[in-house]
């Protein structure tokens, strides 16, 4: 199975670094969730909401410390629901940028994330620990009062949000073949030289997204022997460090095939490189960053959407939005859900069913329909 990438080794390091700021508890926290298998980009994140809390405290007087580090767990225990409703309120209302007269709040999603995070640092302290008499470090979890922000947007509107930022079944041919025979068109000398080293790369890693859905850092972490063609699936770790096997696309395998004909000689990686997808820096091969994923994929879909009148004129997409692609498609083929949701690696069929509403172009015809009998 895929090794841990380089990404997942680099959040190792900073978790690392951040621990050194946290008080104990915190680092206990951390230990046991990596026993737990959580993985280190997740604990950074929790890392990142947890050093934003116990800012906040030192800042309002709440904490009484120096330095977050001494951050008690009586200040913890003690805390009250108007104090923490507070929280909430700070993070929904602060700015974070501000630019040309607009102002940016964080999102919903932003204030969820370092809700649940104190939720589950609160429900460890309150729940999983254990002192010297065999109690828990204390019982009041005052986090267990606060309701954690909802989306306010209902399952029609997210999913024509959707639809607004994914490639319908023939653009998806159309983009392919512009990444294959059009984009050097746009390049200057050295770009163009760039581009063609990587080109066969490239489009091995587009037609994955596109042909089975899977997440950036499923391909980043993709090891040559997880590739199985005759089966025509992979297999991959899943968030949470899950284990798990997924079809491809026959499609998607030509490509990928075509890849690795041309991988040794291209990159030169040493015998110890077993992952799938590699990159030139200062001369030797690695593996490819999900951020260097990231970067291309916008690069590509953005000169894409600047031809025509696409109704993503201009904009670049994420790889995030090759997997909305697909399972869109896959509906709109006739898909089952519980199947697109084992495809996806999704923990329930909630998440999956945002993409049973996308289809705008049936609701059209529908409403044409009626209109049209009205006039009768």
């Amino acid at each position: 199975m895929p090794a841990p990438s380089r990404e997942k080794m680099v959040h190792e390091q900073r978790l690392e670094a951040k621990l050194i700021d946290m008080p104990p508890y915190v680092v206990e926290y951390i230990r046991a969730k990596k026993r737990a298998k959580y993985s280190s980009s997740t604990l950074l994140g929790y890392v990142h909401e947890f050093n934003k809390f116990f800012q906040w405290l030192q800042q309002e007087g709440i904490s009484g410390v120096d330095h977050i580090k001494n951050t008690s767990l009586d200040t913890l225990e003690k805390l009250t629901k108007e104090n923490v409703e507070l929280y909430k309120e700070y993070l929904e209302e602060e700015i974070i940028q501000e630019r040309d007269g607009v102002v940016k709040k964080r999102s919903n999603g932003a204030v969820l994330r370092n809700i649940n995070a104190l939720k589950s640092l609160f429900n460890y302290l309150t729940q999983e620990t254990e002192n010297s008499d065999g109690e828990c470090y204390f019982y009041r979890n005052v986090f267990s009062k606060v309701k954690a922000p909802k989306e306010k947007i209902t399952a029609s509107r997210r999913a024509k949000k959707i639809s607004s930022v994914v490639f319908s079944d023939h653009e998806i041919d159309e983009f392919l073949h512009f990444v294959k025979f059009e984009y050097e068109k746009y390049l200057n000398k050295r770009q163009k030289a760039l581009f063609l080293r990587d080109k066969e790369r490239d489009i091995a890693i587009i037609s994955l997204f596109l042909g089975s859905g899977i997440r950036v850092s499923e391909i980043a972490n993709l090891l040559i022997h997880d590739i199985n063609f005759k089966k025509e699936q992979i297999d991959i770790i899943r968030k949470g460090n899950k284990e798990d096997t997924v079809l491809v696309l026959p499609s998607a395998l030509v490509a990928l095939k075509d890849y690795l004909q041309i991988r040794n000689d291209r990159y030169k990686p040493g015998s110890n490189v077993s992952y799938v997808f590699l990159a030139k820096y200062k001369g030797n091969a690695q593996p490819i960053s999900v951020r260097a994923i990231q970067k291309f994929v916008g690069k590509y879909t953005k000169t894409f959407n600047s031809q025509g009148e696409s109704e993503n004129f201009g904009k670049a997409l994420s790889p995030h939005k090759f997997r909305h692609t697909f399972a869109s498609e896959w509906i709109r083929t006739g898909g089952n859900l519980v199947l697109l949701r084992d495809q996806l690696g999704h923990s329930s069929i909630e998440t999956t069913s945002k993409y049973t509403n996308l289809s705008a172009v049936e609701s059209k015809k529908v409403i044409d329909e009626m209109d049209k009998a009205r006039k009768q």
